[in-house]
Order: structure tokens, then C-alpha cells, then sequence
């Protein structure tokens, strides 16, 4: 595609309010044990430190997942079909989405959907000036509340939703049945859910990908203390607390918790929460699937398994479903 523009690109503002943080975090850290939604890790800092931890050594995730889309573009781009409309949730950079354009036939536009405005915001405009006649169509919200896409000016013939990066995994297993529902309810039979799943290993390999030597992952998860303070007026002391993400291998899950240095109170707005020496908040879960777990997981929530790819040392995966009728499943 040649380059150009489609036209100003009008970005659909849904990005959740200050109140909904300060409610949210309040409410999280009431809780015993403990805990925060993943999602707020991502103001433009936390955006910017996590676009670090990709390119990471250790973290093996968003290298091996690249070259399994790179290796099989052309066979992957046959199943989304012809004159699509790709939508892509915690879309980033949208840096694996150009592997994916440069091989659609005629895709019809592009709906990146991020939580993270200023991201949003650049990596649309450079994708509006690099595939024109593409229609860029950004919203920016929080994709686990409801929300409706916006039309395209030409009819697509299949919608495909693009959820790479392993971020299914955030998500308890019970919750991300709900979730692929929920985006069911976007598409019709014979639409597709192109999505990254990462796979289950060695402890070894998750405890370097997720405690760097570099310490990016550590400022990134105390990013979230440091947006509180900034945001919501909190006196988080960053000092008092150390990050640490251990792999629960009975639930096949990452844990990633910020762990309090002393016994200390934290004021939230009017709030104070106290904390007991070695109490931590959990702020992030991330499973590890088999690929035959996550495809019965998928088709709970009415998805059937297509193709699965994967890498040599089988790291990780990329999975095509297909959107099943309701009656199928309903």
C-alpha cells in the first residue's frame, strides 16, 4: 500500500474517568489479599517501560510470538480472509499488526482498541499515514466493559479480533471464558479470533522473563504506585516496597506482587490503608496454557479451534478460532 493518508484520524474517546481509577484502586486494596487490576499499569510510562520489557533478553514472549506470526504470515493473513476488518485489543504499538496488514487482501479498516491514549494516539496516525487507503478507526477504552465498534464506510466480509501478546492469560480461567464471550458478542459465525496463548515451561525461563537483571519489569510494576501519587493524590513511598513475580506451578500461573518493606499506612485520597511488614498486592496473574487446555477453553465460550501455531522449542502459541453458530454453543 502506497503511502498517504485516508483522512484525520478521529479517535472514539472512551478512556475510563479519574473517579473509576480512584474507586477501583481503593476497592483493590481493600481486599485480603490484596490486589489491582493489570490494566492500570498502563499510563503512558507504564506503556512506555513495557514496550522496554519486550525487547528484553529474558522475555521471550513478544520475540517468539513475532517470528511464529513472520514464519506463517501468509497462512495465518488466508484464514482471516480477504477484505476484513482486523480489530486488535491493548493494541500498543500495533508493531505486530503491520505483519499482519502487509499480507491482508484488501482489508476493509482497523480498529485498534487501547487504554493508553497517547499511545493509541501515535501508533494510529503513523498506521494512517503508512496503509492508506486503510480506514484507522482508534478507540480508546477499556475492552473488558462493554463497548460497540464502529461501522466502517465499506462492508467487511469477516471481522477478525487480533489479541496478541499472551495479555488471555491476565485473566483466571473462569474469567476468560466470560471475556471470549463477551467478544463473541462483536461477531457473527465464521468470524475469527486470531490470539497469542503462552504455553507452559520451565520455571526458570518465567522467573528470568518476569525478575529481569536489568530491572525493567520492577519499574514497571512500581509504575502503578508512582501513577497513584500522581493521580490520586496517594503518599506511596516506592522505597517500601519491592517487586517479585514467582510462577505457582500448581495453578499455572505467574504472580507478579509488590511487597511492602515494613509495617506502614498509605493514605488514597481520604483513604488510608495500612500494611503489615512482607504484605504484598498482587497486580498481575499470568496463566500458562497447553494448547489443548486453552482450545477447550475457547470453545466453552463458543470458539472453534482452526489452526494452532507454534514455536520449535514450543514457548508459545498462536491460535486461529472460528466464531461457531449460536446454536452451537448458545
Amino acid at each position: 500500500m502506497k503511502a498517504g493518508f485516508y483522512g484525520e484520524v478521529v479517535l472514539n474517546n472512551l478512556e475510563p474517568s479519574a473517579e473509576n481509577f480512584e474507586a477501583e484502586f481503593i476497592a483493590g486494596l481493600k481486599k485480603d489479599p490484596k490486589i489491582l487490576p493489570c490494566k492500570f499499569f498502563y499510563d503512558e510510562n507504564g506503556s512506555r517501560l513495557f514496550d522496554q520489557i519486550c525487547e528484553l533478553d529474558e522475555y521471550y514472549l513478544t520475540r517468539t510470538e513475532t517470528k511464529i506470526l513472520r514464519d506463517n504470515i501468509g497462512e495465518i493473513a488466508s484464514w482471516c480472509g480477504r477484505e476484513c476488518i482486523l480489530v486488535e485489543l491493548g493494541s500498543g504499538q500495533s508493531s505486530k499488526t503491520r505483519l499482519l496488514l502487509d499480507q491482508l487482501e484488501s482489508p476493509v479498516a482497523y480498529v485498534p482498541i487501547d487504554i493508553s491514549r497517547p499511545h493509541l494516539i501515535r501508533a494510529a496516525e503513523a498506521l494512517n499515514g503508512d496503509y492508506y487507503p486503510l480506514e484507522i478507526l482508534p478507540i480508546c477504552a477499556d475492552y473488558n466493559c462493554p463497548l460497540s465498534l464502529p461501522a466502517p464506510e465499506r462492508n467487511p466480509k469477516r471481522k477478525v479480533v487480533f489479541f496478541p501478546g499472551s495479555t488471555i492469560g491476565n485473566f483466571e480461567p473462569l474469567e476468560a471464558v466470560e471475556f471470549l464471550k463477551r467478544i463473541g458478542t462483536w461477531c457473527v459465525a465464521g468470524d475469527g479470533l486470531l490470539i497469542g496463548v503462552d504455553l507452559q515451561k520451565h520455571r526458570q525461563i518465567l522467573d528470568g522473563a518476569y525478575n529481569d537483571s536489568r530491572g525493567v519489569t520492577a519499574a514497571f510494576n512500581l509504575n502503578l504506585l508512582r501513577r497513584a501519587n500522581r493521580e490520586l493524590g496517594a503518599n506511596f513511598v516506592l522505597d517500601q516496597f519491592r517487586h517479585r513475580a514467582f510462577y505457582d506451578e500448581g495453578k499455572g500461573r505467574i504472580e507478579m506482587r509488590l511487597i511492602s518493606e515494613s509495617e506502614q499506612n498509605v493514605f488514597v485520597g481520604k483513604e488510608k490503608i495500612g500494611f503489615r511488614k512482607g504484605e504484598f498486592i498482587t497486580t498481575e496473574y499470568s496463566y500458562k496454557y497447553t494448547i489443548e487446555g486453552f482450545s477447550d477453553l475457547a470453545r466453552a465460550a463458543g470458539w472453534q479451534s482452526e489452526r494452532v501455531w507454534s514455536d520449535e522449542n514450543r514457548l508459545f502459541s498462536v491460535h486461529y478460532f472460528s466464531r461457531k453458530p449460536e446454536e452451537l454453543y448458545g
